[in-house]
């Protein structure tokens, strides 16, 4: 375990809550313990498990799709997606809350941007909580199930970022502090649609916004929207992993895809989402 995903964990401890009682932590050398005596063993990978109780149903990212995501995310290809989310969340010197972080890619701009603000990468997935713990020096690995419950006491965030991942807006209301915001990314129809038909991708729901708004309704009002949508250049293998890296992931088999060998050798390819950003009902 390295000196700085341990810190990070000490700092944000305080914040954790018990998933057996919801008391608050305090850090014990590798063990993060609350005040009704449960412990939780640090992994020497770096993060902590709150996962209690029986098998969650959730399907986490698996190593492949995390390999991926981390070679595509790591050419810059989605690189203004980042740097808009990093702006919707501004400066603050709170704890940004990344729930479903994956690579902890957009959580470590958005603390890159912020350097008095500390992160909590909350994921699934053993992947994924195992890449986070090495995501950056001031993100703290949980990997939990957010919709059992996010394992956060009550208004201790100053903000919460979801980045193309399932999201709990009860739960994120009950965390955030009454002047932090929750910012949601989602795809557009024409994210990646030169990929979609000829590739057999999962669509984006045309009423994805309209279910987006259903479900913030009674928590959260929008108070921005900003469309990002540019043109990437990809190459064969960025094609494979933009498909292995998503919801196809589970699904596809890419390792000799014809249909991807067929491709030219550059393709322009359409990366189109949606930044908004929420603040709590009055």
């Amino acid at each position: 375990m390295s000196p700085a995903s341990r810190s990070a964990l000490a700092d944000v401890a305080g914040l954790l809550a018990c998933p057996e009682c919801g008391l608050g932590f305090e850090p014990h050398d590798r063990v993060l313990r609350c005040g009704a005596g449960h412990s939780f063993d640090i992994a020497r990978q770096g993060y902590v498990s709150l996962l209690t109780g029986a098998s969650t149903k959730m399907t986490g990212d698996t190593a492949a799709m995390l390999d991926a995501r981390a070679a595509f995310q790591g050419k810059g290809h989605f690189a203004p997606i980042a740097v808009a989310v990093a702006a919707a969340i501004g400066s603050t010197s709170g704890t940004v809350l990344e729930v479903g972080a994956g690579t902890g890619y957009y959580l470590a701009g958005v603390l890159d941007a912020a350097p008095d603000a500390r992160g909590i990468a909350l994921d699934v997935a053993k992947p994924a909580a195992r890449r986070n713990a090495r995501a950056h020096s001031r993100a703290a690995s949980v990997l939990a199930d957010a919709w059992r419950g996010l394992p956060i006491l009550d208004d201790a965030l100053s903000r919460v970022v979801s980045v193309f991942a399932p999201r709990n807006p009860a739960e994120v209301a009950r965390v955030l502090a009454t002047d932090g915001s929750f910012v949601v990314v989602t795809p557009t129809e024409h994210h990646l649609a030169e990929l979609v038909g000829p590739l057999g991708m999962v669509t984006v729901d045309p009423n994805k916004d309209r279910r987006l708004g259903a479900a913030m309704s009674g928590h959260f009002d929008a108070i921005d929207r900003t469309v990002v949508e540019y043109s990437m250049k990809l190459g064969r293998a960025d094609v494979a992993d933009v498909v292995a890296m998503g919801p196809s992931g589970h699904h596809a088999d890419l390792s000799d895809d014809p249909r991807i060998a067929a491709m030219a050798e550059t393709v322009e390819v359409t990366a189109s989402v949606v930044v908004a950003t929420y603040r709590q009902l009055g």
